[in-house]
């Protein structure tokens, strides 16, 4: 991706140096009710640039542009835009919650159990990995998480090089 100095909306005095993505956050956020700020702003760019960290990553990535920030920041950040829509909190069992911008699918995660990289599994609805709830349910199911276990391939040519 690459890095640009950009200018706050709505605060000519405010910059924030983004990346690519960070054109389209704006409209985003206006059309969810929000203030356009460099915090949201910040946050993210920093989930877009990299998906699926704790808040405490995304701090660490924010900080290095607005030093300023503090963690509490994040955190209500990070809960008003999931809360928005804007972004997805995912909560790998046995690890704190993490952060992406992919809100608009029904999506799974994969998670190597000896690094920990965490990779997006596309749903097809109908099959597996998915599942349908039963109609007796009574709900309207808006999300089912799959979480795939297993080693990724970098960990597993480590493995067999060992």
């Amino acid at each position: 991706m690459t890095t640009a100095i950009h200018s706050v909306p709505g605060d000519p005095e405010a910059t924030y140096e983004g990346s690519g993505d960070f054109e389209r956050w704006p409209a985003l956020l206006r059309e969810r009710g929000l203030r356009v700020t460099k915090q949201r702003l910040a946050v993210l760019d920093a989930v877009a640039e990299n998906p699926h960290q704790p808040a405490e990553a995304v701090h660490a990535a924010v900080a290095q542009k607005l030093q300023e920030i503090t963690v509490q920041s994040v955190y209500t950040v990070l809960h008003d835009l999931t809360a928005h829509d804007l972004l997805r909190r995912f909560d790998p069992p046995g690890s704190a919650a993490c952060y992406e911008t992919r809100t608009h699918d029904n999506h799974h995660h994969a998670i190597c159990t000896v690094c920990g990289r965490i990779e997006d599994v596309d749903c097809v609805h109908g099959e597996a990995p998915c599942l349908e709830a039963p109609p007796s349910l009574g709900m309207t199911v808006e999300v089912a998480d799959v979480v795939f276990r297993g080693v990724c391939k970098d960990c597993e040519a480590a493995r067999n090089a060992a």
